[in-house]
């Protein structure tokens, strides 16, 4: 951009949304994405969707998988979506940290600003109770 500024300065960043909001727009965007997605894009929306279901592991085990994968590959939406999935799942706030120790190991120090955040909105999930 002419002015120097990102072609979506205006947007609320990831950060500036609450979760509620955070979660709308995902819903809204996936819709988008999938309204005329060919079948390819469809199927691995759907096997997303089906890995997370409880198998020969649970349905937490998993999330906590997930949201360890996350944070190493330092995504701040699929960690948000991890951890948002672990609190439905009614993981326990230990586990949680836990988890994100992990995610720490592996990934490195590099990993810190995300697990920051991670644990400041599993504080706002645990505070809403939702």
């Amino acid at each position: 951009m002419p002015d120097g500024g990102s072609p979506m300065s205006d947007e609320k960043s990831i950060f500036d949304k609450t979760i509620a909001e955070w979660q709308a727009e995902r819903e809204t965007l996936n819709e988008i994405v999938l309204r005329d997605a060919p079948l390819e894009l469809k199927r691995y929306f759907s096997l997303d969707g089906q890995t997370y279901r409880e198998g020969a592991l649970d349905a937490k085990t998993k999330e906590l998988l997930g949201l360890v994968a996350s944070l190493v590959l330092r995504c701040d939406d699929c960690i948000l979506y991890h951890t948002i999935r672990c609190h439905e799942e009614g993981v326990a706030a230990a586990a949680f940290r836990e988890a994100c120790t992990i995610g720490l190991v592996v990934g490195g120090s590099i990993v810190i600003p995300h697990l920051r955040r991670a644990m400041a909105r599993w504080d706002e999930l645990e505070a809403t109770g939702k």
